[in-house]
């Protein structure tokens, strides 16, 4: 809105040039996000508060009770501050933009319906997998369909590290990178069990994405950098920005010990972006890497329900996802998760490394 409103008058006014440049507007959206996020949280946590929102906990979980009926369904104040921020400051006539917005709404209400159903009526489980699979899957189909007719795209993936290889999936394509995105979308799910323990390593993440996204719409730096070059695809990189802002707001309120969580609603719709940014920047396999905590989480709970049913019983692990195994071994919460912080900056390190190490 900003930028169609002010960038005109730089003819006659020079300082509003500084709308035409993206890491300018980047940075605004990402302030702008935080900043709303801050001032909304004490007031949103309040109203969640009396309206009796709170937190389910498992019952063969750890000894988590004290978080019983903290308040959850957080991620409506990360969406609330994050599309603003991108209305605010970015061109709202790239279609990339309106793609994110549109799969970020879409993996939204897959999740507010699963916390709806688990808090409002009470129903422990919420939607069933099945259930949430499906919404999930029909939401990143459709997107990838539609992202294969653009210009610039293709259904070949970059392998990291090896700049000639390229292997072409054909039909394959669609749903291999629906893939990546439901399987972002639960491996962000799975990982937020802790204080924090999601959305820092989610902050480092997208950060890290939008550096590619940055290049990949940059037509000098993807020909430096042999990466595909995706005319207006920079643009993407204000939508980040605004995700990380609204991300590091809700952090604020979130760390341990928190006084909100994000629910289903935050983290299937925050994943579920992440892996439609990786497929928009043509690095599906890169976000393995990028991504690589959220990965080992998810791991956990396939090794783990896949040893429990071939050996009749036993586990790998005292508890999966990892980071319970972790805390039923006596290390303390706070602990786990700046481990954990600490490894999603080591994966985010190694993922900008693969710009150059080609």
């Amino acid at each position: 809105m900003l930028y169609h409103l002010l960038y005109p008058l730089s003819e006659d006014i020079s300082v509003f040039n500084v709308f035409r440049y993206i890491t300018f507007r980047s940075i605004y959206a990402l302030l702008t996000a935080l900043l709303l996020s801050l001032w909304l949280g004490p007031k949103f946590i309040s109203w969640l508060q009396k309206i009796r929102c709170g937190q389910y906990v498992q019952e063969d979980g750890p000894e988590h009770q004290a978080k019983e009926g903290t308040p959850t369904m957080g991620g409506i104040l990360i969406a609330f501050s994050m599309l603003t921020s991108v209305l605010l400051w970015g061109d709202l006539t790239n279609l990339y933009v309106w793609l994110s917005i549109f799969v970020f709404l879409g993996f939204f209400l897959v999740g507010f319906f699963d916390d709806y159903l688990k808090v409002v009526k009470k129903h422990n489980k919420g939607l069933s997998a099945k259930g949430k699979f499906l919404g999930q899957s029909i939401i990143a189909l459709g997107a990838v369909s539609i992202l294969l007719t653009l210009p610039g795209y293709s259904t070949e993936l970059l392998v990291p590290f090896f700049k000639s290889l390229r292997p072409d999936l054909f039909l394959f394509y669609v749903p291999f990178a629906a893939l990546v995105m439901v399987g972002a979308s639960n491996g962000v799910n799975l990982t937020d069990g802790l204080d924090g323990l999601a959305i820092g390593p989610f902050i480092v993440s997208a950060a890290c994405l939008s550096v590619f996204v940055y290049v990949s719409g940059h037509a000098q730096l993807a020909t430096y950098l042999q990466v595909p070059y995706i005319p207006n695809l920079g643009e993407v990189t204000v939508f980040c920005g605004a995700m990380v802002g609204a991300g590091l707001g809700f952090l604020w309120f979130n760390a341990y010990p928190a006084q909100i969580f994000m629910g289903d609603t935050g983290s299937v719709s925050l994943g579920g972006t992440l892996g439609f940014i990786a497929v928009l920047c043509k690095q599906e396999l890169l976000l393995i890497i990028v991504g690589g905590l959220f990965v080992i989480e998810t791991l956990s709970v396939i090794l783990q329900v896949g040893y429990f049913k071939m050996s009749g019983g036993k586990r790998i692990f005292r508890m999966a996802p990892l980071h319970h195994h972790f805390e039923l071994k006596g290390i303390p919460e706070s602990k786990i998760i700046i481990r954990f912080w600490i490894l999603s900056i080591l994966f985010a390190l190694a993922a900008l490394s693969t710009l150059k190490l080609r």
